[in-house]
């Protein structure tokens, strides 16, 4: 990236932001159905979701990334700035930012350089306190299943098959693992347990997918906390908590209204991981944004064959939700990548790299096609990326029929993404997507799985353990054969294996353990070891953040 180009937060703190009521304005929405959170953030009513659409919506997903990312965020925010240029009624429908990565080592989530979504400091931080209201509810429900035991157990737990863990929305590795209920009667039932990063939280997923308050509450009920020593699950409406789970979750679950840099309308709400659950922002955010705008803009996390599959078969077969477009993003770094170069070469123009890497891009072409949703390459240029190397991306797109275009959206903000944005308009004018789901609800789990594998990554076959062989049957016995499938495994490759870069032939995905979120709504299909409590790295983003004796945050990117 150009080294002109200010830092993130300074180029957030130059901005003029605009007052909330009047970004509402934008969107029809009288000041008083706000909620001010400040001048410069808002909840809008959660009707609105309720409301029929009358916007289109477009996917931005991405090819498998480097471990810097791809800049799905950036391209969204700069996106949906272009299309204001343009003229037209665009909206943006983003994920929350979670504390842990802000004070690790991958930033937040508002998007970078000029394709921001402001405040950046507040949103990046404690923002409308969401993420807090969803950390509280995880706590009262262990804090309520710890009491049961204590109290005798009723619904006959085996605490050596208790599934519920505790959460905080921090990276620490140390809580990984631990014990609770220590020092006697008094202080509880010991036993081992965990905490995850509440970002992988299914409160997180419940609270993201969820179509209304009432939804939200059913959902958070059939919630399996574990199982009795027959096998029996045992759900949250058993402990009589989902009541009292909804009761702090009831201000979060309206939608946030903040802005772009250059003022448009962003919706930023929820965020649950790509991986364990099915990384997308909330589904009332998107509703409410596809009742106000003519055109929104969504994103899904890690490629295609991850949040963008994902988003396909679980948050659209919930939402009702009817993509008319995906952006697909792809850089040289990446493409190099699956090319064969190392990581110390990722910075060098290497278009014999880049020509051997289109072997991924065309798989995350096709994984959009399947679906039926018509595919738009935005390349997402850097300084140090040639001409030659696009001119070889852009060959190859056009001899699959897909528009590919170039985008200097970090460095310009919405000028650099005009091409980009008259593309989508194209293709939504003229679109012919009729979305389709990859597998029947009905289908047996293991078939499911294996049509994901097959046909959407493009492997051979999947090797069940026999752990995960006995939990087909368990959760198909228990009622949750027809649940859709979430698959964890790496982003970094079709794979379940991060060393097979670009496109893999021939493989096979080894599902080691199924469990169920049975209140988000979907089985989750554990291939490889998928993190849910991340560490800090050797030298945290926290070490260098500082409060200023005016208030002014330094070090926060």
């Amino acid at each position: 990236m150009s080294r002109s180009v200010p830092s993130d937060i300074e180029i957030a703190r130059r901005a003029e932001l605009r007052p909330i009521e009047d970004v509402a304005g934008d969107l029809g929405l009288d000041h008083e159905t706000l909620v001010p959170y400040g001048r410069y953030k808002a909840k809008v009513p959660l009707e609105l979701a309720a409301r029929p659409p009358r916007g289109s919506l477009v996917l931005v997903t991405g090819m498998n990334p480097t471990a810097a990312g791809e800049g799905k965020s950036t391209v969204s925010v700069g996106l949906v700035q272009a299309l204001k240029r343009i003229g037209i009624n665009a909206a943006l429908c983003l994920r929350e930012p979670s504390l842990g990565p802000v004070f690790g080592i991958k930033g937040g989530a508002a998007g970078g350089g000029y394709s921001q979504v402001v405040p950046m400091e507040d949103i990046n931080l404690h923002f409308t306190g969401d993420l807090h209201a969803i950390t509280s509810a995880h706590a009262l429900l262990s804090a309520m299943l710890d009491n049961h035991l204590h109290r005798g157990n009723r619904l006959g737990l085996d605490v050596r098959r208790i599934t519920w863990q505790r959460a905080v929305d921090m990276n620490d590795r140390s809580l990984r693992n631990v014990i609770v209920g220590l020092g006697g009667p008094a202080s509880g039932v010991p036993r081992q347990d965990g905490f995850v990063i509440t970002a992988a939280s299914e409160v997180m997923a419940v609270f993201c997918l969820a179509r209304s308050l009432s939804d939200m509450t059913e959902r958070l009920g059939r919630i399996v906390v574990g199982y009795t020593p027959e096998g029996a699950a045992v759900t949250v409406s058993e402990l009589k908590v989902e009541g009292a789970l909804s009761v702090l979750l009831k201000d979060a679950l309206a939608p946030n209204l903040v802005q772009t840099l250059e003022g448009g309308p962003a919706f930023v709400h929820g965020g649950p991981f790509g991986n364990i659950a099915h990384g997308c922002n909330s589904l009332v955010a998107t509703r409410a944004a596809l009742a106000l705008a003519d055109l929104v803009v969504t994103e899904a996390g890690f490629g295609s064959e991850l949040g963008g599959e994902k988003f396909f078969n679980i948050k659209s077969r919930v939402g009702g939700l009817e993509p008319k477009a995906a952006v697909i993003i792809a850089t040289a770094r990446a493409l190099r990548r699956h090319g064969g170069a190392s990581l110390q070469q990722l910075a060098d123009a290497n278009p014999d790299a880049v020509g051997k890497g289109l072997a991924n891009l065309e798989r995350h072409i096709t994984i959009v096609q399947q679906h039926g949703v018509p595919p738009i390459v935005a390349v997402n240029r850097f300084d140090d990326d040639s001409d030659e190397e696009f001119r070889i991306i852009e060959q190859r797109c056009r001899e699959l029929g897909v528009p590919c275009l170039s985008t200097r959206i970090w460095a310009e903000g919405g000028q650099g993404g005009i091409e980009l944005a008259e593309a989508v308009r194209d293709a939504v004018e003229s679109c012919s997507a009729d979305l389709k789901f990859a597998y029947p609800l009905e289908a047996p789990i293991a078939e499911k799985v294996e049509t994901i594998v097959r046909d959407v990554y493009g492997g051979s076959g999947v090797v069940w353990t026999k752990e995960a062989e006995a939990q087909l049957g368990d959760l198909e016995a228990l009622g949750y054969g027809e649940l859709p499938i979430c698959m964890a495994k790496t982003q970094y490759s079709l794979s379940d294996d991060a060393t097979k870069l670009g496109r893999p032939e021939s493989f096979e995905v080894t599902v080691r353990e199924l469990r169920v979120s049975a209140g988000a709504g979907f089985i989750v299909a554990y291939c490889g070891n998928v993190m849910t409590m991340p560490g800090l790295a050797a030298k945290p983003a926290a070490e260098g953040m500082r409060l200023k004796d005016d208030g002014e945050i330094e070090g926060l990117f």
